[in-house]
């Protein structure tokens, strides 16, 4: 089942949005934990995505926390029609920055409500339930609990769609059998690339995969294969790696984050690089070369 209409825009549920994104959580201080260390300089990126064409943020609450909601808020309120923002819940921030699980049901309640909040909306487009049974990495467990809360406000109309992240694909099954899931946001990358079979399974049934750390994230992506090709396609390497992720799949959706207007335009041109067949061969030989 194709999600991708004629314009090459991708469906999440009733919405459309464009493959390439951006992602809020870099626009928070260290660690995503704090304001950021230029306030109108964030407020610059955010408007200059949507002045070049972006029409997918992604963002969350404990973000900072509230403060990515708040500058989406400060720079482009009120929005655009098109305009589609993914929020998440499920994790909370400790004083000391440690992210920490949220998933009671007042705790999900009170997610949603602050991102209404802080974003300015009566209604959330998309909001991923972030599973928190091991903070790095999916791990085994039911979901029910938390999910069926986060299903109830949809009932309520304070969200539009769900979509899950940090899962296993028993989880995926699991969740929808309680509710329709638009889109699912694990760890994927160039290098990191365990959920290939995943990625194939959800695109056969119209469920977009958004990859987080599409770039590596904490640790940026190093490898000389890469940079080999970036060379010789008067690339940046991670305009190729974003525009090998785009490739890889059509229901892949990209959220690369940046605070930085310069990284902004670098990204967005990833959308118009064509990787020729023996690039993407060498690209794809890296995951098994021991750099994920």
């Amino acid at each position: 089942m194709s999600s991708i209409d004629q314009s090459g825009n991708f469906a999440l549920g009733d919405l459309k949005v464009k493959r390439l994104g951006y992602g809020a959580m870099q626009l928070a201080g260290p660690g995503v934990f704090g304001p950021p260390k230029d306030h109108e300089t964030a407020l610059a990126v955010l408007r200059e995505a949507i002045a070049s064409g972006v029409n997918h943020i992604d963002t969350s609450d404990f973000y900072g926390p509230h403060v990515t909601n708040r500058l989406i808020r400060e720079a482009l309120h009120p929005y655009r029609d098109d305009l589609v923002i993914v929020t998440k819940i499920g994790a909370r921030r400790g004083a000391d920055a440690s992210w920490l699980p949220a998933f009671s049901p007042d705790e999900l309640k009170q997610a949603v409500h602050d991102n209404l909040r802080n974003l300015g909306l009566d209604v959330l487009d998309v909001v991923n339930l972030r599973v928190m049974l091991n903070p790095h990495h999916p791990s085994e467990g039911s979901i029910e609990a938390p999910l069926t809360v986060l299903a109830d406000l949809q009932q309520q109309g304070l969200v539009r769609h769900i979509g899950l992240s940090n899962v296993t694909r028993s989880q995926i099954a699991e969740g929808r059998t309680i509710t329709n899931i638009v889109c699912v946001q694990n760890l994927y990358n160039l290098a990191q690339r365990s959920d290939d079979a995943l990625i194939e399974e959800l695109g056969r049934d119209g469920i977009a995969y958004v990859p987080f750390f599409p770039l590596g994230g904490f640790t940026p992506l190093q490898s000389s294969a890469l940079s080999d090709v970036a060379a010789r396609l008067n690339a940046t390497p991670m305009q190729v790696a974003l525009a090998w992720l785009l490739r890889r799949a059509p229901n892949i959706l990209l959220i690369p984050g940046t605070s930085s207007l310069a990284h902004l335009q670098q990204n967005i041109a990833a959308a118009g690089l064509t990787l020729p067949d023996d690039a993407i061969t060498e690209l794809d030989r890296i995951a098994g070369a021991g750099h994920a």
